[in-house]
């Protein structure tokens, strides 16, 4: 994937979830759209180095989006956004090794019998399915673990149960977590901070629902998926 053109500045503070103040290398503040939900725990630091990019889309009121954040563990994709993107390409490209025969991808796929959306459908050359969920991984704790949610997400859990309804009904239901901090080298299930979302997933799990954890290498340029990490489902 390539990435926009990317600015360098000091971040001055995160608030109202979507925005964040921004000092640029010329040493003007500026506040730009933050396109995360999540806590952004350890990623959001005071004094931290950013990447931004800029739009020029004259509708927009904050034409530059918080892209990039520099933590002592590496560089954090902080655009949640990018997450399907990156996991689309993969898919498409046949680099996810358990699902390499799942070509045929449509996103944004409605969830059936259900309310909302799953972020992939895709089918085999049989037609078999596999309805996908893909969720960005932020937070890094000790050890190089990344854990997720970063905050309670009752979405995240409805998403779970969905793929499991979906394996029910004969089809695979997958889950993706994509690690777009370059510090992470497993994932696992937040207990401490979401122990709802735990146990659904526990249970998801041993119903057949299928999780894999990929990785991201970035050079600020481009953005790729770089290989399969362990999964764990407890810390």
């Amino acid at each position: 994937m390539k990435l926009p053109k990317l600015f360098i500045g000091t971040l001055v503070k995160r608030y109202k979830r979507f925005l964040a103040d921004v000092v640029t290398a010329s040493g003007e503040t500026i506040t730009v759209h933050c396109p995360n939900t999540g806590a952004m725990t350890g990623c959001i630091d005071p004094e931290s180095r950013v990447y931004y990019s800029e739009s020029n889309n004259p509708k927009r009121k904050y034409p530059c989006t918080l892209e990039f954040v520099e933590t002592p563990a590496g560089l954090v994709s902080v655009n949640t956004g990018r997450a399907n993107t990156l996991v689309g390409e993969a898919l498409a490209h046949g680099r996810i090794q358990p699902l390499t025969e799942f070509l045929d991808i449509k996103a944004e796929a409605k969830i059936p019998d259900g309310g909302g959306r799953f972020d992939f459908l895709a089918r085999d050359p049989a037609g078999n399915a596999a309805y996908i969920e893909v969720k960005s991984v932020t937070l890094l704790q000790a050890g190089g673990r990344g854990e997720f949610p970063d905050a309670v997400s009752e979405r995240a859990l409805k998403h779970v149960v969905a793929l499991q309804r979906m394996v029910a009904l004969g089809h695979r239901g997958v889950l993706i977590f994509c690690a777009q901090h370059c510090g992470i080298k497993s994932v696992s299930p937040a207990q401490a901070i979401d122990p709802n979302y735990a146990q659904g997933l526990a249970e998801a799990v041993a119903a057949g629902v299928e999780v894999y954890a990929l990785s991201c290498r970035t050079d600020l340029e481009t953005m790729a998926i770089d290989r399969q990490i362990n999964f764990h489902l407890h810390s």
